[in-house]
């Protein structure tokens, strides 16, 4: 549950954040993104003490669903695998002012950054609610 909301919380300041650059609030995006990325670095360390102490759960649903799941699931994986260093490289980018390259990578990261998060969630909830 803690893993499910900490994405839920990180999707949320991800909208906020891109709702704000694009009203040109700047100081408030800036504040927004990196509230994103420290509830992001919390889910990755808290999945990772959770799945490390108790492993993973079976998916044991069957029909339509069974497919729907584990195309959510990879697509998810391999999308938190590679959000990690387009994450890193906007922010880094920000930090150092590059403003023109830091707006053509966001455009790639925001949206896989946001899929990674709502996907975690529909992920959670169908494990563990549906």
């Amino acid at each position: 549950m803690v893993n499910a909301m900490l994405n839920t919380i990180s999707g949320i300041l991800l909208t906020i954040g891109y709702v704000q650059i694009r009203q040109r609030k700047i100081t408030a995006h800036k504040k927004c993104m990196l509230a994103a990325f420290v509830v992001s670095v919390l889910f990755l360390i808290s999945y990772v003490i959770y799945h490390a102490n108790t492993g993973s759960k079976p998916f044991t649903k069957q029909g339509w669903i069974r497919p729907v799941y584990f195309t959510i699931l990879i697509s998810h994986i391999i999308l938190a695998f590679v959000i990690v260093p387009l994450a890193l490289r906007t922010l880094y980018l920000a930090w150092r002012e590059r403003f023109e390259k830091h707006r053509r990578i966001a455009k790639i990261t925001f949206p896989i950054w946001l899929y990674v998060s709502v996907t975690g969630v529909i992920i959670y909830l169908m494990l563990y609610q549906l």
